[in-house]
C-alpha cells in the first residue's frame, strides 16, 4: 500500500486576504479554484486556503489546533516576508531546534499556527538526527 498527502485545507476567513497573505510568504500567486479556495503548490502537497462562507457553505472556518510545517529554501528571506506579511504572531529570530531543526513559528491573521523550516534541516525521524 503507498499513501501520499496531496492536500492540506487551511481553513480562512477571508479568502481574498488569505490568498495575499500565503502569496506573499510564499512568494507565488497561487490559483483561485473556486469562489472559497486558493490553492499553493507545496512540494507535491496542495495548501488548500478555504474560506467556508465563500464557498457557500453555512459555517465558520476555525484555525486548525495544530501546526503546518513548510521547508523553505531560503529561511531568511521568509522570515523577512513574514515580517511584512502581517503574520497574528511571529517569533523574533529564527532558532535551531534540539532536534536539529533551523525555523521560526507563527499565525497567519486567521489563527492558524505555522511553522517555516530551513529545507536543509528538516528532521524526519530519529533516522535523521544530525
Amino acid at each position: 500500500m503507498s499513501v501520499t498527502l496531496f492536500r492540506v485545507i487551511l481553513p480562512v476567513a477571508n479568502i481574498d486576504a488569505a490568498a495575499h497573505f500565503y502569496g506573499q510568504l510564499f512568494n507565488l500567486p497561487g490559483e483561485r479554484v473556486s469562489p472559497g479556495r486558493h490553492y499553493f503548490e507545496c512540494g507535491g502537497t496542495i495548501l488548500a486556503c478555504f474560506d467556508p462562507r465563500a464557498d457557500g457553505d453555512s459555517f465558520d472556518a476555525k484555525p486548525n489546533p495544530g501546526h503546518v510545517y513548510f521547508a523553505m529554501t531560503d529561511l531568511d528571506a521568509t522570515l523577512e516576508r513574514a515580517r511584512c506579511a502581517g503574520c497574528g504572531s511571529l517569533d523574533e529570530a529564527i532558532r535551531v531546534r534540539p532536534w536539529g531543526e533551523r525555523s521560526f513559528y507563527a499565525t497567519d491573521p486567521f489563527g492558524n499556527k505555522i511553522c517555516f523550516v530551513d529545507a536543509k534541516t528538516t528532521f524526519r525521524g530519529t533516522d535523521s538526527l544530525p
